[in-house]
C-alpha cells in the first residue's frame, strides 16, 4: 500500500509541476506580448512589417501546444492509462489462449477413437 501511495504522491507531484511551468510559460508570454507590442507600435522599434504580432502568433502557438500538452495528453494518457490499456490487452490475449487450448483439446479428443 505504501508503494501505491507513494506512486500517487510523485503522479500528484509531477502534475502540479506541470501545471505550475504552464502558469509560468502563460504569465511570461502575456508579459513579453504586452512588451513586444508597445514596443513596435508605439515606439517604432524595428522595421516596419509586423514583425511583433508573428513572434507573439508564433508564441501563441507554441503555449497552446504546451497547454494541449498538459490538460489533454497528459491528464488521459498517464500511468494509470497506460496500465488500463496492457491489463485489458493482457486479458484479451489470455482469452485468445484459453479458446486456443479449448479448441486443441477438442481436436484431440476427436482423434481418439
Amino acid at each position: 500500500m505504501e508503494k501505491e501511495l507513494h506512486e500517487q504522491y510523485e503522479y500528484a507531484r509531477r502534475r502540479l509541476r506541470q501545471k505550475k511551468r504552464l502558469y509560468y510559460h502563460f504569465v511570461l508570454f502575456t508579459l513579453i506580448s504586452i512588451f513586444l507590442f508597445t514596443a513596435h507600435r508605439f515606439f517604432d522599434i524595428g522595421i516596419d512589417t509586423n514583425w511583433s504580432t508573428w513572434i507573439i502568433i508564433v508564441w501563441l502557438f507554441l503555449f497552446i501546444l504546451h497547454f494541449i500538452k498538459v490538460f489533454i495528453t497528459d491528464r488521459f494518457m498517464n500511468k494509470y492509462w497506460e496500465r488500463d490499456q496492457i491489463d485489458r490487452l493482457v486479458a484479451l490475449q489470455q482469452k485468445k489462449i484459453a479458446q486456443l487450448q479449448s479448441k486443441i483439446e477438442e481436436n484431440n479428443s476427436n482423434k481418439i477413437p
